[in-house]
């Protein structure tokens, strides 16, 4: 290992431990990797980091490959997910955070075989208006939720959500007590799934996702530092 890639390791255990020192009791630290090399993963691993997301599948197929010896490495996916890429993402990763839509679940649900099981699902909400990203409003959701349930092969675990970009702290935070809320109010109505997970928080904000509730925050530059 080179002098650079062990100063950036010792950079990243400190990063992890400072946050690891934030974290309460059931909140997960997602460490999210994308355009990374492996060697930081591997650093984030040697720090104590066992989950990875990333946002391309063929980066995770790639990764995954480079990182057979660590076996344990649970692989998250926090992406916009094409249907067409679907039977790799079922093949690759752990979690899939960004179910966004009726018809992606449905072609999920297609793909799932007593060979290839579901992965956990939290199904991505938006609770503001934002253009850039993919998602249920919340009204929507709703109305799908009894189709959804429909789906037999689904693990669905609980909801993610992605505050806007330009939000004060204030409206962040009131978004994120929103999710938590909304996500309570949907347990009421699950027939089938416990939806305990609420995915939420990323580096310029997950201590306001933490005072609301999350489960599991997806931050990159917070262990990584900057691309």
């Amino acid at each position: 290992m080179s002098e650079i890639e062990l100063t950036n390791s010792a950079r990243i255990a400190q990063r992890i431990a400072e946050l690891r020192s934030e974290l309460p009791q059931g909140v997960r630290a997602i460490a999210v990797s994308k355009y990374k090399p492996v060697s930081a993963i591997r650093a984030a691993y040697a720090a104590g980091v066992r989950d990875i997301g990333e946002s391309r599948i063929q980066e995770v197929i790639e990764k995954r490959q480079l990182l057979a010896d660590l076996p344990d490495i649970t692989w998250h996916f926090i992406g916009h997910l094409q249907s067409n890429k679907v039977n790799a993402a079922l093949a690759n990763v752990d979690w899939i955070h960004s179910v966004d839509s009726l018809k992606l679940a449905q072609r999920i649900d297609r793909a799932i075989t007593s060979d290839v099981p579901s992965p956990k699902l939290c199904l991505q909400v938006k609770f503001a208006p934002d253009p850039d990203k993919f998602g249920w409003e919340a009204d929507e959701l709703l109305r799908d939720w009894d189709d959804l349930e429909a789906l037999e092969r689904l693990d669905v675990r609980g909801l993610m959500t992605i505050a806007p970009l330009g939000l004060t702290e204030g409206e962040t935070r009131a978004l994120f007590e929103r999710a938590q809320q909304f996500l309570q109010g949907l347990r009421v109505k699950a027939k089938r799934w416990a939806l305990e997970e609420l995915s939420m928080g990323m580096s310029n904000d997950y201590r306001l996702a933490i005072a609301a509730g999350t489960t599991a925050i997806r931050v990159g530059r917070t262990i990584f530092g900057e691309r």
